[in-house]
């Protein structure tokens, strides 16, 4: 099983959250639990091809 890094917060009585990897791409849910069954949705559709333009987040060495 793979893992992902999401961040999130609660805002009056919902969870606001988003992949570290794609984070122009926020979702919700009343619980948690919701939340991270929505990241898991939207993840796949990042992956998936479905969605054009998706911006990525990359590492990248200087020096």
């Amino acid at each position: 099983m793979t893992t992902k890094i999401f961040v999130y917060y609660q805002e009056d009585n919902m969870w606001i959250g988003w992949l570290e990897e794609f984070p122009d791409y926020r979702t919700q849910g009343e619980t948690l639990e919701e939340l991270e069954g929505n990241l898991r949705d939207i993840y796949m559709e990042l992956i998936s091809g479905s969605i054009p333009s998706v911006h990525h987040v990359g590492e990248l060495a200087v020096g």
